[in-house]
């Protein structure tokens, strides 16, 4: 098992900056692959960025591509997810998830772990 706690959410101005963090204990942290999606009201769970275990590895989604940035330190069990140039479309709930999938994976249906989540609401 393993058990991820985010935070770091809040209320940010657009163009402001936020950091994620996402707290993982349990069982071998470095062993898995991890992403960030966000949900917003009404909408379904969508990919924003993935790390592979070793972080040798990234992918961001296309609408955060250049302004957020997916980062993990394995001796302290967390990844990370900076945010800048925050937009209204930002806005969403954002939960950190776990895979054992060595290959990036995008589909939630691949993530066996996840956060409770952690609101960021950028106004305009």
């Amino acid at each position: 098992q393993v058990q991820l706690v985010e935070s770091g959410g809040g209320l940010v101005q657009a163009g402001g900056s936020l950091r994620l963090s996402c707290a993982a204990s349990g069982r071998t942290f470095s062993s898995y692959g991890m992403s960030w999606f966000r949900q917003a009201p009404g909408k379904e769970r969508e990919f924003v960025g993935f790390i592979s275990w070793s972080g040798g590895r990234t992918r961001y989604a296309d609408s955060v591509k250049g302004r957020f940035t997916i980062s993990r330190d394995s001796a302290k069990n967390t990844v990370y997810l900076q945010m800048n140039s925050l937009k209204p479309e930002d806005t969403a709930v954002y939960y950190c998830a776990a895979t054992t999938r060595l290959a990036v994976t995008t589909n939630p249906g691949q993530y066996g772990y996840w956060g409770q989540g952690t609101q960021v609401t950028v106004s305009s």
